[in-house]
């Protein structure tokens, strides 16, 4: 079983973004389904979406136009969103560094 975390930066401000929205969806057959929903702390992380998690394809969603607006700011994306793998026995902590129009992933541990 795979932990799932995730974390986001707002690297404009440089802190962490507090209140981002966050979905995670896991593909079966041919559909999404969600598996959790959670906004990100006030270090900006979401510890509580899943434990452990099935093998298989997942899908962060981060609302990251509301929280921008939220905070006086625009961006031309809405929401960003990333799409993994889940394979053996590891924990996957998938953050975001985010600006108002750019954004960049990586795995974290």
């Amino acid at each position: 079983m795979n932990a799932i975390t995730t974390h986001v930066l707002d690297t404009t401000v440089g802190k962490p973004a507090a209140g981002v929205a966050v979905t995670l969806e896991q593909r079966i057959d041919e559909a999404w389904v969600v598996k959790a929903s959670s906004a990100t702390d006030a270090d900006g992380r979401c510890r509580d979406l899943v434990p452990s998690a099935d093998d298989g394809v997942y899908r962060l969603t981060f609302a990251t136009g509301d929280y921008l607006a939220q905070n006086g700011r625009t961006s031309i994306y809405p929401v960003v969103s990333i799409t993994f793998t889940c394979r053996g026995d590891a924990h996957y902590h998938l953050p975001i560094l985010l600006s108002d129009n750019s954004f960049t992933t990586y795995r974290g541990s």
